[in-house]
């Protein structure tokens, strides 16, 4: 969420923020198909697929870390080179006047669709046949507020607080004493942090939609965050780990069957409010671990200029403001359907994109709103 001067792009962190942008599409609409996620779901399809489990887990690891993790990268970035000043002004009118705008128009976007998906879908899922007779009562009560995907900007807002307290307490020498070391140290290390935050909550670990701040979410993600800001202060911490990259590649394949077999005997419910340390450990280390190979694949396969993928990073934020409201319009109107689930899948992730990017174009792309969510 960062303006760069076309003289100063950064390729490819960029084009990383391009794909996960994508990924996000991708991993949204294949919840609708996720055996795993069919009791708790608004969008589940009548239709599933084991096979959706066995990929979208591994996106939702690294996906969000990501993100975050470029975030504070480019945080680092500005406040390198324009000054506290310029940064602070950047995250109001960049990220807390995008969430203050967006947040209300994306509740009820949501929230309506979902209502008139209750009653008017032949085809439920368990959790809209279970709103039915809730939306039927004559004083029904409104849901509580949360932020949706917006979660996302939430903490952004929050992680520049926090990123502006240890700069100014210097607490960042945890960070900075793991980065200086051999990269090793980062890659064992910082999953050991991570793991008493996963094990707080359900695995996979859930999105922390409330408008309370959660403690696990501050702790997993902002590791993310710290990271990013301290790699922009130690570019070379890549070049060092590159070797590593095939014992990242291979340990991250083994702890993900490891953690694909863990889920299905221990899938999220009342029985399992809480993830295993073991599984904690292993979602810890495979975040950390799929992370850093991103980063790896990124710096040598996406740092050319690449105008589809420049493109596509544009309009990331658009796509990310706008595009759970399309989808769940679209996936609403799909559950009736009785198309195999793929051609479901694909429709509404090609609907999906078309929406948003054309909304990006007509809305965006040439107008004031650029300078906001562009």
């Amino acid at each position: 969420m960062t303006d760069l001067h076309p003289s100063d792009r950064l390729h490819h962190m960029d084009h990383l923020r391009a794909l996960a942008m994508l990924a996000g599409v991708l991993f949204h609409a294949a919840l609708a198909y996720s055996p795993l996620m069919h009791g708790f779901w608004p969008l589940a399809d009548r239709q599933a697929s084991a096979g959706v489990d066995a990929v979208v887990w591994g996106m939702h690891l690294v996906r969000m870390p990501l993100f975050f993790l470029v975030a504070g990268f480019f945080a680092a970035w500005v406040l390198a080179r324009r000054g506290g000043t310029a940064l602070a002004r950047q995250r109001v009118r960049r990220i807390l006047v995008p969430f203050l705008v967006a947040w209300p128009l994306v509740w009820w976007a949501m929230s309506a669709s979902t209502q008139w998906a209750a009653l008017n879908v032949q085809h439920p899922s368990p959790l809209l046949a279970m709103i039915r007779p809730w939306l039927l009562m004559a004083d029904a009560p409104s849901p509580p507020p949360g932020t949706a995907h917006l979660w996302f900007l939430y903490y952004l807002l929050l992680f520049g607080v926090l990123h502006w307290v240890a700069r100014t307490l210097g607490l960042a020498r945890i960070g900075e004493w793991l980065v200086a070391r051999h990269p090793a140290w980062l890659l064992l290390g910082l999953p050991l942090l991570l793991v008493p935050a996963l094990a707080f909550v359900s695995a996979p670990h859930p999105a922390p939609e409330s408008l309370v701040p959660q403690f696990w979410a501050i702790a997993f993600y902002g590791a993310f965050y710290a990271w990013g800001v301290q790699l922009h202060e130690r570019p070379a911490w890549l070049d060092r780990c590159s070797a590593l990259a095939p014992w990242l590649l291979v340990g991250s394949s083994a702890f993900y069957l490891a953690f694909l077999w863990r889920l299905a005997a221990e899938p999220p419910g009342i029985a399992q409010a809480t993830a295993s340390w073991p599984v904690a450990a292993l979602e810890a280390c495979l975040a950390v671990w799929l992370t850093a190979l991103c980063l790896l694949a990124g710096r040598r396969w996406l740092a050319r200029p690449n105008a589809v993928l420049r493109y596509l990073a544009q309009a990331a934020y658009w796509t990310y403001l706008a595009h759970l409201p399309v989808l769940f319009v679209l996936q609403y109107l799909l559950m009736d359907l009785a198309w195999p689930w793929p051609f479901k899948y694909l429709a509404a992730v090609a609907g999906t994109l078309a929406v948003c990017l054309l909304g990006y174009q007509a809305l965006v792309r040439h107008t004031r709103l650029r300078r906001f969510v562009g």
